[in-house]
């Protein structure tokens, strides 16, 4: 997997787990992060699609060429928006400009999502995840691998500062610090960014998976969002870490809350056109 992909949804997150450790903006404006509305295939709030398609394509027939998956748990991911963090403006390698810090690096941001919308409107990716994985908030190193069992993911393994008692903490664009003031700065050796997108995807029409179990190019149909606008087809197009097994993870737009963390949709089922070889 290319290098700006891995950083994909590393955890999807183990939606409540994440929920207690995130640095961004989500926390500050309540909620669980966490959506289990179980039909629509939107969650609410959503940017959802706005036109009526005169060609939906109807579910899959009996007679279709394809399997149905059971058991599926559907997660939903999205650009990360950086007008939803707070840290400061810093230099990040590959960009122009200036970014905010929580944004590029936190567990909310690029480095997770691995792409996200800048200040100025314009797509960015991650390009290179560089040394070391994730800590937790109190700095800790955790791993997607045992599904983040030393603690829920809080920053990438560099690129902040250690606070009292060791925690991550980074400066704020207001001033000051967010989990007390800084002393050791922590590089983050390797890691780039670049402008665009990382791959060619489409709001409620791609899909991350685990090409183990669903080969990448399939067809997918998802009854629980058959109402998106699209009939439920999505093609499968992206993978990403914590994508493993029976998972499916749906590329949406950005919810219009923080708090919002998209819908959460456990014992789905899916039917799967594979391509032709």
């Amino acid at each position: 997997m290319p290098a700006h992909r891995a950083g994909r949804r590393l955890a999807v997150l183990l939606a409540a787990t994440l929920a207690g450790a995130v640095p961004s903006a989500a926390l500050a404006a309540g909620g669980s992060g966490t959506s289990t509305t179980p039909s629509g295939g939107v969650a609410p709030g959503a940017l959802v699609p706005t036109q009526t398609h005169p060609r939906v394509p109807p579910p899959p027939s009996k007679r279709a060429h394809g399997a149905w998956l059971r058991r599926i748990t559907i997660t939903e991911y999205w650009p990360a928006p950086e007008s939803w963090f707070r840290g400061k403006l810093v230099r990040a390698p590959g960009l122009p400009g200036e970014h905010r810090i929580d944004w590029l690096y936190s567990a909310e941001g690029v480095s997770m999502e691995g792409e996200g919308f800048g200040l100025d409107g314009r797509m960015y990716h991650i390009d290179s995840l560089g040394d070391g994985g994730w800590v937790t908030k109190s700095g800790k190193p955790t791993a997607a691998g045992d599904g983040f069992a030393a603690g829920a993911p809080y920053w990438r393994a560099g690129a902040f500062w250690r606070g009292p008692g060791g925690v991550v903490t980074f400066p704020l664009s207001a001033g000051g610090w967010a989990n007390g003031a800084g002393g050791r700065y922590v590089p983050l050796p390797g890691v780039t960014f670049a402008p665009g997108a990382s791959l060619p995807i489409r709001f409620y029409r791609s899909i991350a998976v685990d090409p183990r179990v669903i080969p990448l190019g399939s067809r997918v149909y998802i009854p629980a969002y058959r109402r998106d606008g699209y009939g439920g087809w999505f093609v499968a197009q992206d993978t990403g870490g914590a994508i493993q097994g029976h998972r499916i993870d749906v590329y949406r737009s950005p919810p219009r809350r923080p708090a919002d963390g998209g819908q959460y949709l456990a014992g789905q089922s899916a039917f799967v056109i594979k391509p032709r070889s």
